[in-house]
């Protein structure tokens, strides 16, 4: 088939699920015979390393410069337009949609559209054409502002409830006129579908098995990971939460226990707010395995965010025992002893990693359970197969109405 894919980042370097998502499927789907033409419009250049990963899984990559966040347009549209912040922010950008009316006067098979938050400047275009097309929505981002609003100061929360307001009745306006619905979890299916009043389909997030299936953790390190996009709310608080209320109490029954943090756009001052010798800080870690061989335990203490979470079904593919929360291991048919060890508060967190650590013999069996199962359920084949599937069924649908 011929696909149109639009994105509002480029899917290289995979510094976080989202672009980890976009990019193997991708790339399976090329794999698979398809043609694709990738329109982006992204915050960063496009460089000599974005360009070589990509090209060779697209027919065409056209990559249109995001204003700067900062922008008066930018600012006067997150305040005033229709579309909530986070669409605001990434919308009204008349390059982006002269380049999508360009496209849509081709023939494609399928228009794919990742994130509603995308959709603004691709609304008129479509409805002019009267193109079907198909819409991937990675969490329902009504509920996740919510979760992260918080961090905005009082004076902000009557911005933050109109905010909400506007995006619940943004999400009914874009996925209203979708041909199919997408979401990544069942639990995220369940809530559109209730939201649309119509059956939303399922494209799990994956992993790349045969990429970490050589991994071996050293169980007997006592050393914790985790690693992160700490552009993305949810981490930040996740290691706030680690390090002020759970690992002075790990420290505290097991002062052995080492803690490594690495990942993307990690905030400079932590290494001076946490000056613990026993944390390793890293920066983005471009090979997850040289540091996967190292530890015993993936820590993920998430109590924020949505969707399933790419770092631990990677952790899970290398072996690793996951320790984390419910939110941790959301959109995964996992059983807490069984693939994962979970528990809710600080308290119980420590004492559960301060128990595991000392069963190397416990952590290997739950390790390869994990690994298991994500191989079974969540490698990248089986996501690419979901969507090609969808693509087949809505292509059988045209060609029998074009029939009648």
């Amino acid at each position: 088939m011929r696909i149109l894919w639009t994105l509002p980042y480029l899917p290289w370097p995979t510094t976080s699920g989202g672009k980890t998502r976009e990019y193997h499927l991708l790339r399976n789907l090329a794999a698979r015979g398809h043609r694709i033409t990738l329109l982006v419009q992204s915050k960063t250049e496009l460089d000599d390393a974005t360009r070589i990963a990509l090209e060779p899984w697209l027919e065409r990559l056209i990559v249109i410069p995001r204003r700067p966040l900062r922008s008066v347009r930018t600012l006067l549209a997150m305040v005033f337009a229709r579309p909530p912040m986070l669409a605001s922010a990434n919308g009204f950008s008349p390059p982006l949609q002269h380049a999508f009316e360009a496209l849509l006067q081709e023939q494609w098979d399928v228009i794919q559209i990742e994130h509603s938050y995308s959709f603004q400047p691709f609304e008129a275009p479509l409805r002019h054409t009267g193109k079907p097309f198909v819409m991937t929505e990675h969490n329902i981002e009504s509920g996740l502002g919510a979760a992260s609003y918080h961090h905005f100061p009082d004076w902000a929360k009557p911005f933050t409830r109109f905010d909400q307001w506007r995006y619940r009745h943004w999400e009914k306006r874009v996925f209203a006129q979708t041909r199919e619905l997408i979401a990544v979890t069942e639990d995220d299916a369940k809530g559109l579908t209730r939201l649309t009043s119509r059956a939303t389909r399922l494209v799990v997030n994956g992993v790349d098995c045969d990429y970490y299936a050589k991994v071996n953790p050293d169980r007997y390190s006592r050393r914790l990971l985790f690693i992160g996009n700490y552009e993305y709310g949810p981490n930040l608080d996740a290691v706030e939460w680690a390090l002020d209320h759970i690992m002075p109490k790990v420290w505290k029954l097991d002062p052995m226990v080492r803690l490594t943090i690495g990942g993307y756009a990690m905030p400079a001052e932590w290494r001076e707010r946490w000056g613990d010798h026993r944390i390793d800080w890293l920066g983005y870690v471009p090979d997850l395995r040289t540091v996967q061989k190292e530890a015993a335990i993936f820590f993920a203490p998430l109590r924020e965010g949505g969707g399933s979470k790419l770092k631990v079904l990677e952790a899970m593919a290398a072996g690793l025992t996951v320790v984390t929360t419910a939110q941790g291991c959301s959109g995964l048919k996992v059983a807490n002893g069984t693939h994962y060890l979970g528990c809710e508060d600080a308290h119980g967190l420590a004492l559960l990693l301060v128990e595991a650590i000392e069963q190397p013999t416990r952590l290997a069996r739950v390790g390869e359970a994990g690994r298991a199962y994500v191989r079974e359920y969540h490698d990248w084949s089986v996501s690419a197969a979901q969507l090609e599937g969808i693509y087949s069924r809505i292509h059988r649908q045209e060609d029998a109405q074009a029939c009648v």
